[in-house]
């Protein structure tokens, strides 16, 4: 069964990133993680995050790094679901507001909100969540498909959903999910 990841105090993406890779290694060393090629199918390694009640994962390779939710700069003329800009370390980083995104309501900062920045082709992102859950690896078994009835054109953001230890997890697809 995985266990919840727990954010260090510093709260630096440096720190955020070990801790998820040392997670990672202690998972495997423990056989949490599923064996891929015991089951003959390939493996899907996620980051996963809160909006709400629902979990939501992102492939790892897309991750860049994770830092606290504020400093956040408010652009005049934005689309509604970019909440504004950050300056990570020199670059200017749009983030988009997943809540307001997904069409979910609103919350008041607080210290559990994260931005995690993404890589997508050439362009940097950061997807602003209510908090980072884990890292998780499992079999792309465990995967499905949105059903077709389940979801409406608007929601093509989702690539798949996740079953693991009685939790559903919904798989983005980023390019889709940001869309600017």
């Amino acid at each position: 069964m995985a266990e919840q990841f727990i954010l260090p105090s510093s709260g630096l993406a440096e720190d955020v990133l070990a801790r998820f890779i040392e997670q990672a290694q202690e998972e495997v060393d423990r056989g949490v993680v599923v064996d891929a090629a015991a089951q003959g199918a390939g493996t899907v390694q996620l980051v996963t995050f809160r909006l709400g009640k629902e979990e939501y994962g992102v492939d790892i390779n897309s991750v860049q790094e994770i830092i606290r939710g504020g400093g956040i700069t408010e652009v005049p003329g934005a689309p509604p679901h970019v909440r504004g800009v950050i300056n990570l370390r020199g670059k200017i980083i749009p983030v988009v507001d997943l809540r307001r995104r997904f069409s979910r309501p609103e919350i008041e900062e607080n210290e559990e909100q994260r931005i995690v920045v993404v890589e997508l082709g050439e362009k940097r992102l950061g997807m602003l969540v209510d908090s980072v859950r884990q890292v998780i690896q499992f079999s792309t078994s465990l995967v499905e498909e949105m059903p077709e009835d389940a979801t409406t054109a608007e929601a093509s953001y989702i690539r798949g959903m996740g079953k693991l230890d009685g939790r559903l997890i919904i798989i983005l697809n980023l390019n889709r999910a940001l869309l600017l």
